[in-house]
């Protein structure tokens, strides 16, 4: 028998292809994750600020009052703080990436109704639908960080991101203010609907999943009451979470008077809003940016201790300069810049310190912190800034009460900690 000729021989079986990964389950690189979650992040400051110098011409064009147009905001902020204390629960249950992908089509959908709206009740409808969606980049991008990142990294992140999103405060009503001068407001919502539908495309694409399955919680009523009741029922969760709520509510009550405070006290047009969130922007950069850097070098205790210096301090002299000298460019939105310096240093290590008291539930941990917040800036919105907004030296005089107020909370949890046991410190 002739031996096996070449052809006769069979060929080698070609081993099968490894299954290609689906592009969002491809690591993406720290920077660009930082990227992708301030981007998400931003959709809270442009749906406020991109449309605030178009005020106006919102209340002539819908014939609406000043104070239902200023509603729209506090309808927008109501629903921002109901639902975002359910969107750190629901990333818990279903996934991160989940959430983020439902809510940017939520967010899209409420953005081109804001552009289409013909009343201003519609107005009202469809910002309460924004509101609802766009929390869910800060909650969730949060607990994405918390999900890959310990301590100083995750510090660092948050802090990236942080320095990242600021961009946002800063372009926003500048943008808003050049569309509606050479444009109209509706065309400002058209711009967040491509912003929004963009984003979709990124998230789907590359933003991964960080929770997996066997991590998931149970979306279940007595699962959830638990939870809540063991975040809300926690002195230290309060104490540390409305640090940063204060101290963001002694920005954020500049921010929403300024539609009155800057064109009555310094007489600027729409198109110069940047004179406020220029300073008030760069402030927060360079505060995440030092942030960033003292990760790791210094407790977390004494980083807090340095941002309040920069805050107390702002605020303080803020105050004092009005006592005496009437409002001008730039002097009175100068100490805006050491303000949110001092913001930025002190926001990720209360934020951390927040998150790590549940690390079983970090998302819905998320959740109720965005809660106070937003409940605060929707309380400063709607009754704190229409009533301060009158006088810049008031606006001054409020920003050092909350302040003052997010330091007292600090020593009182700092003290209330020393109280406890280690394992009672666990518990709350």
């Amino acid at each position: 028998m002739l031996p096996d000729t070449p052809a006769d021989i069979p060929p080698d079986p070609v081993p099968p292809a490894p299954p290609r990964k689906k592009p969002h389950t491809r690591p993406l690189s720290r920077g660009a994750l930082a990227v992708v979650l301030a981007a998400l992040s931003m959709l809270g400051p442009f749906s406020i600020d991109a449309y605030l110098p178009a005020f106006p011409e919102i209340g002539r064009s819908l014939a609406a009052t000043p104070l239902e147009v200023q509603q729209s905001l506090t309808a927008y902020m109501l629903s921002f703080a109901a639902m975002v204390l359910w969107h750190g629960a629901l990333s818990d249950a279903f996934g991160r990436r989940n959430v983020i992908l439902v809510s940017l089509i939520l967010f899209a959908i409420g953005t081109i109704g804001c552009a289409a709206a013909h009343t201003v009740h519609y107005l009202w409808f469809f910002r309460m639908l924004q509101g609802v969606s766009a929390g869910a980049g800060v909650v969730v991008g949060r607990a994405i960080i918390r999900d890959l990142y310990h301590d100083a990294e995750a510090a660092r992140l948050l802090s990236l991101v942080t320095m990242i999103f600021s961009i946002a405060p800063a372009v926003a009503p500048i943008m808003g203010g050049v569309i509606v001068k050479y444009l109209d407001w509706r065309a400002i919502f058209l711009t967040l609907f491509a912003f929004a539908i963009g984003l979709f495309v990124v998230c789907w694409r590359r933003l991964p999943e960080t929770l997996p399955l066997h991590r998931r919680q149970p979306f279940n009523p007595r699962f959830l009451v638990g939870s809540y009741r063991e975040i809300l029922g926690s002195p230290l969760f309060h104490l540390k979470s409305l640090i940063v709520a204060l101290n963001f509510s002694g920005l954020f009550v500049y921010i929403t008077a300024a539609p009155r405070m800057l064109p009555e006290q310094l007489h600027l047009g729409p198109d110069q809003f940047g004179w406020l969130f220029i300073p008030a922007v760069s402030g927060i950069f360079t505060g995440a940016l030092f942030a960033n850097r003292l990760a790791g070098k210094i407790t977390f205790e004494r980083q807090i201790a340095v941002g309040f210096c920069f805050l107390l301090g702002a605020a303080g002299i803020n105050v004092a300069w009005h006592l005496f000298v009437p409002p001008a460019v730039p002097w009175t939105l100068l100490p805006l810049f050491f303000y949110t310096f001092g913001m930025s240093v002190v926001a990720p290590a209360a934020t951390l310190m927040a998150l790590d008291l549940f690390p079983h539930i970090r998302g819905t941990v998320a959740s109720c912190q965005s809660f106070e917040t937003t409940l605060a800036g929707a309380i400063v919105a709607g009754v704190i800034a229409p009533a301060l907004a009158g006088s810049v030296l008031w606006l001054a005089i409020g920003q050092l009460v909350f302040t003052s107020l997010a330091l007292g909370l600090w020593l009182t949890a700092r003290v209330y900690r020393r109280m406890l046991t280690p394992q009672t410190a666990e518990q709350h």
